[in-house]
This record gives C-alpha cells, structure tokens and sequence, in this order.
C-alpha cells in the first residue's frame, strides 16, 4: 500500500482535468447545466431533518476502493441508487474518480434521471472547472477536501460552488483541519474517520474533532467506517451528529442491512 495514497490520486485526478481542459469549454458546460432541471438542494433535505430530530442517511455508491478493492463485481449504479432510494435514504454520495475507484461522471447524470434524490458528487477537486463539470453531469453537491488542497484552492472551490447554488461538504480529519473548516460558514462540514494518506479508520476520529466543530452553523456529517447501526446510534448519543455517510458497510450488505432500519 502507498504511503500516501491522496497525493497519487491527486496527481492523476490533476492530469485528467489538464487534459480534459484542452476538450471542453467552460462555456459548453454552463450550456448544460442551464438545460438541467433536476437540480436538488442536498443541504436543505439534511437540515430538515436534523430541525425534526430525525437521523440522514448520506448512501454511498462506489464499484471499488483503494481500501477494499472492487466491492461489487456486477456494478450498476441506478439499482444500488433503487434499494437506497427504497429503503429511504436521505442523499446520495456517487463515486466518481476513474483510476481509483472506477467511477465515472456519467453515473451522476443516470442516477438523477431514474431517482429523486440530492446527489454529491464524491472526487478529488483540484479545480474550479471541475465544479462546473460536476454540475453539468447533474450534481447537487461536491467535496472539499482540506487535506488535498491549498487553502487558497480550497477557498476558490468554495466561492465557484455558492456562485453555482451548490452543496459543499468540507471534508477533515484533524483538529487543524476542522479550525480551517470553520472558515466557510456556508458549508457542510464531514468529519472523515478514514485518515485518505493511510487508509486506515478510526470512529473516534468523529468524537475527537466534534467539539472543535460544534459552534458550526451548518451540518455536522460522520463519514466512513460507521460498520453496524449500534456504531452510528453511539455516535449519535454522544456528539449529536446526525447526518452520516456511509458506503462499504452498505455496499456489502446491500439485500438484508440493519443500518436501514434507523431511518
């Protein structure tokens, strides 16, 4: 395994947007994005619920990951994207980086076509163009993730996402990570218990950072390495939280999983 497994995806996620660049205008994208009206404001459907006191469920879509390598042979995006829609998840979390985690844009524009659901766009941003691109394929949200990027960058994802009335999920994994994240108060901020350089998980990451967090005005989400519905309800007694992201657990079990049954 890479001793930092972000910085390869980076690199590779930057060359495919460079080439990417050369093929397609801005102005093309915007063009479809004005012809989209399946937009769905992702931030709103989670706050609903926490004004009710209710638990969100973010569900994840992925075929494969560097953690776990392919997950599901027989992939296909719109059924996963059903028994989650069926079994009354909140949002959707698509993966959409190609070389790691086999995903593709593409899936984001079938899934919002077939399911009524808010969608993010999970990637590696490391350009603006990029929240363009993800919205023209039909994505209501994307990712910041404070580790891989420049503050700077991070600030310029940040600003091209409001201008784009998009989600944004600030993504962290330290106490310094989640100070900085403080900064964009319009933001959702997910506390990620899966460190992206190792790859090793820890839910104690949640209750480590939250209190740095609590004042935030926005929603708190736990993501990844929430494996059984007693680790999720624990973690809600204890920090409130309660939006979570989850994808493998579910993945895996996908016909018969009592994680369903919290919602």
């Amino acid at each position: 395994m890479p001793d930092n497994i972000l910085e390869k995806i980076i690199k590779k996620k930057i060359e495919r947007i460079d080439l990417l660049k050369k093929s397609i205008s801005l102005k093309s994208l915007d063009e479809k994005i004005d012809q989209n009206r399946l937009f769905i404001n992702f931030e709103d459907k989670l706050q609903k619920n926490i004004d009710n006191n209710k638990i969100s469920l973010i569900a994840e879509i992925k075929k494969a990951s560097p953690s776990a390598g392919i997950i599901i042979e027989d992939y296909d995006p719109i059924e996963i994207a059903k028994i989650y829609y069926n079994n009354k998840a909140t949002c959707l979390s698509i993966l959409t980086e190609e070389n790691f985690f086999l995903g593709n844009l593409i899936h984001v524009s079938k899934v919002k076509e077939k399911i009524n659901l808010p969608v993010l766009c999970k990637d590696f941003f490391i350009d603006k163009f990029q929240v363009h691109l993800a919205k023209s394929y039909g994505a209501d949200a994307i990712l910041i993730i404070i580790a891989g990027v420049s503050d700077e960058l991070a600030n310029d994802l940040y600003e091209e996402a409001l201008k784009l009335n998009m989600s944004i999920i600030v993504e962290v994994h330290t106490v310094e990570e989640a100070k900085k994240a403080l900064n964009f108060k319009e933001a959702l901020i997910g506390i990620n218990n899966r460190n992206l350089k190792t790859l090793k998980t820890d839910i104690n990451t949640t209750y480590d950072i939250h209190d740095v967090l609590i004042n935030h005005s926005g929603p708190l989400i736990s993501v990844s390495g929430i494996k059984t519905k007693e680790e999720l309800l624990a973690l809600k007694d204890k920090t409130n939280i309660k939006t979570f992201l989850i994808g493998e657990s579910l993945l895996k079990n996908l016909d018969d999983n009592t994680i369903f049954s919290i919602l």
